[in-house]
């Protein structure tokens, strides 16, 4: 049971699912419900999209993520920047507003599906952590440039268009005499308000005697008074006969089965663009649902995330959708309007069906403007410019990382700055673990403790050479160690004992054996000899199975002041 239970969750929440349960549960879908009808209709619209897609993506994949995911608070369907990476990707491959368009995005979600099923399945959810979260937060925050960018040619009601943000700009200000007043006042409106609603709603219900709870879920169901109002407006006014640009008919019904497709060149095209929408999608997921989950001290299997994510996406590529993760802005609203378990999602699915069925003639006349103001507002609470200064405080080597994500983002468009981002976090990685902090340590006086000479009064013998080493031994680090010893013994004639302390080294891979061989030589040859100390037990087992212990000129100590009260000569220490 507990090893199904690890595949299936609700065999392990569902034992403890009561009535109280039952009703916060109801209570947050409905919130999340009216939160999700216009965000989803404006998420497509950003994807290129018709409007009823990200309805689609917001049914079926959100029963497959409560079946199978294990955070109780993540609410999953279509998000801004997935939505970005989506248009730019089939917009390479298909004409916008075509049925090879649609299908295109049916398949990109069917590729993102399986690649995440598959990490799931073989316990790989380890790979997003080589992303790191600076070059995200960079990537984050550019995209948000774009998207908001990209979206102001609805507010304007201008034909601009562009995948880069210098692009973009030109081709607003070419168009610039072209503005329809009519849906610029829309748009202005529309977007003051729902910047309004974040900021002011809530301490307004509040001094009107509402509960701050009550209040701020109020506030947060504020672009569903936009949509409602501009709509309405758009009618009265026959505003669609003035050139305002409108959703128009939206098909009334559930979500259809539909069939990716399946040409392989079309597969090569999107295989590429799939696995860096999952392992965005993925990390921004799990980012959130671990932040969520520790507030009430629950937790969640990154795999079986996977998992979930993977079965959503393959849902919304069968049901008419697109590529699907966990977004930021609905979770928390599920999660402060008291989800307790996934079944929150599968409520949710419930309504927005309800939704399809019956509210669709409604919004016919729903400005395009209203959708690109909602746009941008959820999307410019992700730009963090700070990240910058923060990182250039701490690192400049993440800096720069940063920095070249945010310009190539910018500059090139978001595949070559997702790209970046995942090369950059790999060199970084490499770069920083292949010259590993290496201290020489002397005796604390009075004490059994070593310290680095350079911060520290510590006591030190000319014979004896202590090295302490602050990292994993690899192939990409052992050439370093080799090069640091050579250099060191060459200027002290006086030495006769070198000791690597291994305090800090969990792992030894063959390379690095190699290295300590060759380490091991060098000294011999110069009449030194090579001793280990503080080396941990798994990294001990794996030496004992190699000819370098038997070859080693010195000794192995169990602690460095062994090796200290061994080697240095009778009177110190």
């Amino acid at each position: 049971m507990p090893s199904l239970s690890r595949y299936f969750p609700p065999l392990d929440w569902g034992r403890s699912y009561t009535r109280d349960t039952l009703t916060s549960d109801l209570v947050a879908a409905v919130i999340v419900t009216i939160m999700l009808i216009p965000q989803s209709l404006a998420y497509a619209l950003l994807a290129g999209l018709p409007a009823q897609a990200g309805i689609y993506a917001s049914i079926v994949p959100i029963v497959l993520y409560a079946l199978f995911g294990t955070s109780r608070a993540l609410a999953v369907g279509p998000v801004a920047v997935v939505s970005l990476m989506t248009a730019a990707a089939i917009g390479q491959v298909a004409e916008a507003g075509s049925m090879g368009y649609a299908a295109a995005a049916l398949t990109l979600a069917l590729l993102s599906g399986a690649f995440l099923m598959a990490l799931g399945l073989l316990r790989l959810g380890f790979i997003a952590n080589f992303l790191s979260h600076p070059v995200i937060a960079g990537f984050i925050t550019a995209s948000g440039v774009l998207i908001a960018t990209s979206q102001l040619k609805h507010i304007l009601g201008v034909p601009a268009g562009g995948h880069t943000l210098v692009e973009m700009l030109a081709s607003l200000a070419v168009h610039l005499g072209d503005v329809h007043l009519a849906t610029l006042v829309i748009g202005a409106l529309a977007t003051g308000f729902l910047f309004w609603v974040r900021k002011g709603l809530k301490p307004l219900l509040q001094r009107m005697g509402l509960s701050p709870r009550m209040a701020d879920l109020l506030a947060k169901a504020g672009p569903v008074a936009a949509v409602a109002v501009s709509t309405l407006a758009v009618w009265l006014f026959g505003l669609d006969g003035r050139g305002v640009a409108i959703v128009g008919a939206v098909p009334q019904g559930l979500p259809p089965l539909t069939m990716p497709d399946l040409t392989p060149d079309l597969l090569g095209s999107l295989l590429v663009p799939a696995i860096l929408i999952s392992i965005i999608g993925f990390v921004e997921s799990v980012s959130v649902a671990q932040t969520l989950a520790a507030k009430k001290r629950q937790r969640i299997d990154p795999d079986q995330e996977l998992i979930g994510l993977g079965a959503a996406n393959l849902g919304a590529a069968f049901t008419g959708g697109y590529p699907v993760t966990g977004g930021f802005s609905r979770s928390v609203v599920n999660f402060d309007a008291g989800a307790e378990t996934p079944a929150a999602g599968a409520f949710t699915a419930i309504g927005l069906a309800i939704a399809a069925l019956a509210l669709t003639p409604l919004i016919f006349f729903l400005p395009k403007a209203v959708l690109a103001a909602t746009i941008i507002v959820a999307v410019l609470s992700l730009v963090d410019f700070s990240i910058l200064r923060k990182s250039w405080a701490y690192s400049k080597a993440d800096f720069a990382a940063v920095l070249a994500t945010i310009g190539l983002t910018l500059g090139l468009g978001v595949e070559a700055g997702v790209s970046t981002g995942v090369i950059l976090s790999l060199a970084l990685h490499l770069y920083k673990t292949s010259r590993p902090h290496v201290a020489e340590v002397g005796l604390v006086p009075g004490t059994q403790h070593f310290r680095n000479i350079l911060r520290h009064e510590v006591e030190t013998d000319p014979t004896l050479l202590t090295l302490r080493v602050d990292q994993s031994l690899y192939f990409a680090n052992a050439r370093f160690l080799e090069d640091l010893i050579q250099d060191r013994i060459a200027e002290d004639c006086a030495l006769r004992h070198v000791v690597l302390m291994c305090s800090a080294v969990n792992e030894i891979d063959f390379s690095a054996l190699e290295s300590l061989e060759a380490i091991n030589e060098r000294l011999k040859a110069a009449g030194i000899t090579l001793h280990l100390s503080e080396v941990k037990g798994p990294v001990m087992d794996r030496l004992q199975r190699s000819h370098f212990l038997d070859e080693m000129s010195g000794e192995v100590f169990l602690s460095q002041y062994d090796a200290w009260t061994t080697l240095v000569p009778t009177g110190k220490g």
